[in-house]
C-alpha cells in the first residue's frame, strides 16, 4: 500500500482529520503566536542584559518602572502562548506523522527545525510556569541560564520555519476564507476560545502586580499587597542563612573607597540624612509591588570614601554567605540617581528581617534580584 505524502505514518488519516483544521487557521495562529513569542523573547533579553551586562550595555535608571513594566509584559506574553502553542500543535499535528518523513534535502531542514521549534518551545513554557511556581526541582539546572540559551535557540528556529512557511502563509491568508463547516464549532469560534484563554491569563498574570485585579490571580504565587509590611518575599532571613548575623549588635555597614574606609553602625547610618523615594520591587517572576523606602542615598556614602558620586561604580555585597546574587555591581546611572537608597525603612517602619533588616539596597529600575538585601559591604571602584 502506497500512501499519500500527506497520510499519517500510523492510525490512517481519520484518526487526524477535523474539519476544524486549515492552513489559513493555521497561519493565524503562527501569526498571533509569532508575535507573542517575539515580545516575549525581546523582554527577556532585555532582562538578562540588565543581569548580566555586557561593555557596550546601559540600563537607565529612568523611568523607575521601566523594568517592571517589561518584565511583567515577558511574563505575561509568555504565558499568553500557552494556549496558542496548544491550539498551533493542533492544527498542524496530522503534518507531523506524514509520510514519507524526509522527501527532500529542504523538506529535511524544515522538519529538524521543526522538531528543533517545537522542542524548544515546550521547554521554555514549562520551565517558565515552573519558574513563576518557584518550583525548581524537576529542572536538574541553573533555570535563567537554560532558559536564556534556549531562547535563542527557539528564536533561531522560528526564523527558519518563518523562511520555509512565508509563501504558504501569505497564499492562506491572500485567498478567501474557507466556507463554514456544520460542525458543532466553527473556525472563528475556536479562534475566540484561544483568544479567550490567552486574554483570561493575561488577566489574572497581571494580577501579580495591579492591585485591582489582584483577586483574579488565583494561579500566581504573589499577590502585590501580601508580605511583611505589605510587599512580598521570595527569600526569607531563615532561608538565606542570615538571621544571626542580621540581628546582631556587633553589625556594621562597611564603606570602602579612594581616600580609605569607614564603618557604621545602624545608629550611624540612622544619623546621616535620610530620604524617601517610592520604588517598585520587580521580581523576574513577574510580580512586583511598590513600597515607601527610607534611608541613605547611596551617592552619599560613595561621597563619603572620597568617590565622585556622578562617575563612580559600584559593588555591594550582602551577609548571605553564597548565592549567586549575594553581591550585585551598580552601574553609575544607579548610583548617582538620588532615588538610589540603602533602605533602612519600609513604608514608615524599620525594615522587615525579611525584607533585608538592618539595610538593603533599592534603586530604580532594576530586578528584584539586583536589589541586594542586608547589606554589609560597599565598595567604591573607579569612575568608568
Amino acid at each position: 500500500m502506497v500512501r499519500h505524502p500527506d497520510t499519517p505514518m500510523t492510525g490512517g488519516p481519520a484518526v487526524f482529520r477535523s474539519r476544524l483544521r486549515s492552513v489559513r487557521l493555521t497561519a493565524l495562529l503562527g501569526i498571533a503566536l509569532g508575535v507573542t513569542f517575539g515580545i516575549c523573547f525581546l523582554t527577556g533579553l532585555v532582562s538578562h542584559l540588565v543581569q548580566h551586562p555586557p561593555g557596550w550595555f546601559r540600563w537607565p535608571s529612568r523611568p523607575v518602572g521601566l523594568y517592571r513594566f517589561t518584565q511583567g509584559l515577558h511574563v505575561v506574553t509568555g504565558l499568553a502562548t500557552v494556549p496558542l502553542l496548544g491550539a498551533k500543535l493542533w492544527s498542524v499535528y496530522p503534518r507531523l506523522f506524514t509520510w514519507p518523513p524526509i522527501r527532500s534535502i529542504a523538506h529535511a531542514a524544515e522538519r529538524v527545525s521543526v522538531a528543533v521549534l517545537v522542542a524548544a518551545a515546550l521547554f521554555q513554557v514549562v520551565g517558565g510556569v515552573l519558574n513563576i511556581a518557584r518550583w525548581y526541582a524537576p529542572m536538574p539546572f541553573f533555570f535563567t541560564a537554560g532558559h536564556y540559551w534556549v531562547a535563542w535557540l527557539a528564536a533561531g528556529a522560528l526564523l527558519v520555519h518563518i523562511g520555509v512557511q512565508l509563501p504558504v502563509v501569505r497564499a492562506a491568508l491572500a485567498g478567501p476564507a474557507p466556507e463554514p463547516e456544520p460542525d458543532a464549532m466553527s473556525r472563528r469560534r475556536l479562534l475566540g476560545g484561544v483568544a479567550a484563554a490567552a486574554g483570561l491569563i493575561t488577566l489574572t498574570t497581571a494580577g501579580q502586580t495591579v492591585r485591582p485585579l489582584s483577586g483574579l490571580a488565583v494561579l500566581a504565587p504573589r499577590r502585590p499587597d501580601i508580605g511583611p509590611q505589605g510587599v512580598p518575599v521570595n527569600k526569607t532571613a531563615d532561608h538565606a542563612g542570615v538571621r544571626t548575623l542580621a540581628l546582631s549588635p556587633s553589625y556594621r555597614l562597611v564603606v570602602t573607597g579612594p581616600t580609605g574606609r569607614t564603618t557604621l553602625d545602624l545608629a550611624a547610618l540612622q544619623n546621616l540624612a535620610q530620604y524617601t523615594a517610592e520604588l517598585p520591587i520587580a521580581c523576574v517572576e513577574g510580580w512586583s509591588a511598590t513600597g515607601r523606602w527610607s534611608g541613605v542615598r547611596l551617592r552619599d556614602l560613595v561621597a563619603l570614601v572620597g568617590g565622585d558620586p556622578e562617575r563612580a561604580s559600584v559593588e555591594v555585597e550582602s551577609l548571605e554567605p553564597a548565592g549567586r546574587y549575594r553581591a550585585s555591581a551598580v552601574a553609575p546611572p544607579h548610583v548617582r540617581d538620588p532615588l538610589t537608597l540603602v533602605a533602612l525603612r519600609l513604608n514608615g517602619e524599620p525594615l522587615h528581617l525579611d525584607h533585608g533588616y538592618p539595610a538593603r539596597l533599592i534603586a530604580p529600575n532594576r530586578p528584584g534580584v539586583l536589589q541586594t538585601k542586608w547589606l554589609t559591604r560597599i565598595a567604591v571602584g573607579e569612575p568608568g
